[in-house]
């Protein structure tokens, strides 16, 4: 069975990179190693170095696991916390009545 290959948008990817290079920022600030991280993340050296890279072929879950390490499990939180576009989008489909209902004769 063949790899089916990521294709990333250059705009994507510079999103990626800089994610990674967040990661790698705050891991100098704590003053740890790669050594450290990824031993206390359970995940391999050359899987950490290609998370700091920003890779895309690093699962999700890695990225997390070294975000708890560094305490900042909680940033994935604000991932599309603010959907202004899809606000935008549920309020034009939102359908109001044109008239007022029937009323009962008595």
């Amino acid at each position: 069975m063949t790899k089916k290959k990521i294709i990333i948008l250059p705009k994507t990817r510079k999103i990626l990179v800089e994610m990674g290079d967040n990661i790698k920022l705050a891991r100098l600030r704590r003053r740890l190693s790669m050594e450290q991280v990824a031993e206390r993340a359970n995940i391999s050296r050359p899987t950490l170095v290609a998370i700091e890279k920003g890779s895309p072929t690093v699962s999700i879950g890695s990225y997390l696991l070294v975000l708890q390490i560094l305490g900042l499990e909680k940033d994935l939180l604000l991932i599309a916390k603010d959907d202004k576009l899809g606000r935008k989008l549920q309020d034009a489909q939102i359908s109001t009545n044109v008239r007022a209902p029937k009323r009962k004769n008595l």
